[in-house]
């Protein structure tokens, strides 16, 4: 007995002492800051932008447009740059129409997401994102045709009434006041129902078309652009927020980054994906929701009471039990991005599908 004790410790002591494993574990390492460094200093970068004022009239910005437009065209020119270097064809592997589907979903999602920051605090919005598991639940079955255990639909109620608890015992306002949170949750709402029809229809365009991650990235967002371009013309945004950047150089540096760190995600959970599952990514993305709460409430002072921790952890308690437990029980959480398409749970990622910012 002692001596397969001994014989078992060798064999681990010679695990982490192998270079294999050192170099995958420095890999996963440089994966979760990539994850966790672009997508928290995303979300404080959207947070600076929505609600708090520039210059010394402290004049906010006020087009979510702009800001699309803007991720697109950094993200189309990366995009290309990618494509180039690894030789892959520029030309569109799936019809446009198809693309432009999901960039108007994706576009939609986006510009709710920015513009519920101006009527609900980013606690709010951030925690409000984990209700998306209902509609692609509902999505994925009538048009993917999934199958769900009970355990999902058991996780996504205990999802649900954690973001109703948060809502319903504590201030949730942004910057605007009590009058205007409930046209916040409405925004709320249409950001969950566009990025539930994102994700489900981007996983199927990549079932029907032989495509690359990044074929799809250039013409999603191409797509996208051409949407968030059109929607600055007619709402007459598009002269007066390149002279709110062009004025304010402190906003056009915040645009630019929060572009960056959008980009720099996508390609990021992509290749984590790939390299280590989609339980791995999931675990990872449901901490940043985490650090992401705490350090909005620290840098830009969000009083939560107490019952709104408590539906916080019932929230994130319910997503780490999915992603954790469930997965390995059920195998489908191996950590080599091989097994990555393979999840049929409500809240994750195709294999190839990148979430779109």
């Amino acid at each position: 007995m002692s001596r397969d004790l001994e014989s078992q410790g060798a064999v681990q002591t010679n695990n982490t002492s192998d270079p294999a494993f050192t170099a995958r574990l420095t890999n996963m390492c440089l994966c979760v800051a990539g994850i966790m460094g672009s997508l928290v200093l995303y979300g404080l970068l959207q947070e600076r932008i929505m609600t708090q004022p520039y210059g010394e009239n402290g004049e906010l910005f006020k087009s979510s447009a702009y800001l699309v437009f803007n991720n697109r065209v950094i993200a189309i020119i990366i995009a290309v740059t990618i494509i180039k270097f690894k030789g892959e064809s520029l030309v569109n592997a799936a019809p446009i129409y198809k693309c432009s589907g999901i960039s108007f979903s994706n576009t939609l999602a986006t510009f709710c997401q920015y513009e519920a920051l101006k009527y609900v605090s980013f606690p709010t919005q951030t925690l409000g994102k984990c209700g998306k598991m209902i509609p692609v639940l509902i999505l994925g079955m009538l048009v993917l045709g999934k199958k769900y255990i009970w355990k999902d639909f058991i996780i996504a109620l205990t999802v649900t009434i954690g973001c109703v608890a948060f809502v319903m015992t504590g201030d949730i306002t942004g910057h605007k006041g009590h009058d205007d949170s409930f046209y916040g949750l409405l925004l709320m709402g249409g950001y969950l129902f566009c990025d539930g029809f994102t994700s489900v229809f981007q996983e199927k365009l990549f079932k029907g078309y032989k495509m690359s991650t990044y074929n799809q990235m250039l013409y999603v967002n191409l797509c996208s652009a051409c949407i968030s371009f059109m929607m600055l013309l007619l709402s007459g945004e598009l002269l007066p927020s390149f002279s709110f950047a062009i004025e304010y150089p402190a906003f056009m540096f915040n645009s630019l980054a929060l572009s960056f760190c959008a980009t720099a995600g996508q390609l990021v959970i992509y290749y984590s994906i790939k390299e280590f599952g989609a339980l791995f990514f999931s675990t990872v993305m449901t901490t940043r929701q985490v650090v992401s709460i705490l350090l909005s409430c620290i840098i830009y002072l969000h009083p939560l009471t107490i019952w709104q921790w408590l539906s916080a952890l019932l929230v994130f308690g319910a997503l780490y039990y999915q992603e954790v437990f469930l997965k390995q029980r059920s195998g489908h959480g191996h950590s080599h991005g091989g097994h990555a398409g393979h999840n049929h749970g409500p809240n994750q990622e195709n294999e190839k599908s990148v979430p779109l910012k």
